[in-house]
């Protein structure tokens, strides 16, 4: 009985969760004339595969997708070098202030990205990269807070002897980092990579501050545009959604059993 009983709330939540994800496929593929009919149909009576090629060529997505590609892309790689190189400073390296310096960085955590909004924006402004991909790219490049305590958790896991072989070895600081940590660090790395780059995916709010050019939108500022003075394209909205949503579920899905690894392991210090 207590097993049935957990597959049934099991099964209810997931059924609560994937509800919305449902209701947003059916909406994609609705005649327009069904989508505000009450009640709500669940299942539309004709089946219009060609909304996603219209909502998908009313607009350049495919420009919208090459800047997303690029944005999401380069912060991940930015982000995973910086982080990882930090977090390695912390685990491994004794100087005076560490701790002290780590809380800081665990302080600035509790910032929120509204509060540092306008002085980034007068900061990019001042350096020349408003309406350019910059902001959204080189930050990355400097490490976050709560990723850089992720990877340190991780590296606080692996034992002193594997460096020290490795200092007798005549191996120096950065051969240890990316020839014995880096290989070791690959389900934590692999987690912040998937975060990091859902962040960048779905980011809005950034592209929204920072771009004017609709030459550089992303693929979110394209979805927005659907939405206008007098009305809202309810079927191309879900139509793109979906679209969007297969490669960020793709990657998650293909990275799973690495995400979990990683999770398991970045909360234990032997």
């Amino acid at each position: 009985m207590k097993k049935v009983l957990t597959y049934t709330i099991l099964i209810f939540f997931s059924i609560m969760f994937l509800l919305p994800f449902f209701w947003m496929i059916s909406t994609a593929v609705k005649p327009p004339e069904e989508v505000y009919v009450y009640p709500p149909k669940l299942i539309p009576s004709k089946i219009c595969l060609d909304n996603f090629s219209k909502a998908w060529n009313s607009q350049p997505f495919n420009v919208f997708l090459k800047n997303t590609l690029i944005i999401t892309i380069l912060s991940t790689i930015g982000q995973l070098i910086s982080s990882s190189l930090v977090a390695y400073g912390f685990a491994r390296f004794k100087f005076k202030g560490r701790d002290f310096l780590f809380m800081v960085l665990l302080a600035t955590m509790m910032i929120p990205w509204d509060v540092t909004m306008i002085p980034r924006y007068m900061e990019f402004n001042a350096f020349g990269w408003i309406n350019t991909l910059k902001p959204l790219i080189v930050p990355s490049y400097f490490g976050a807070p709560y990723f850089i305590f992720l990877l340190r958790q991780f590296l606080l896991t692996i034992p002193k002897e594997l460096e020290d072989a490795a200092r007798i070895d005549g191996a120096n600081n950065f051969q240890i980092y990316y020839k014995i940590f880096l290989p070791l660090m690959t389900p934590a790395l692999i987690l912040v990579g998937v975060f990091h780059m859902l962040d960048c995916w779905n980011d809005y709010l950034g592209p929204l501050i920072f771009l004017n050019d609709q030459s550089k939108y992303t693929l979110t500022l394209g979805l927005a545009q659907f939405r206008g003075m007098f009305g809202t394209d309810m079927v191309s909205i879900m139509a793109v959604s979906f679209l969007i949503s297969i490669l960020p579920l793709a990657i998650f899905f293909i990275a799973q059993r690495y995400i979990v690894d990683g999770i398991a392991t970045t909360g234990f210090k032997d």
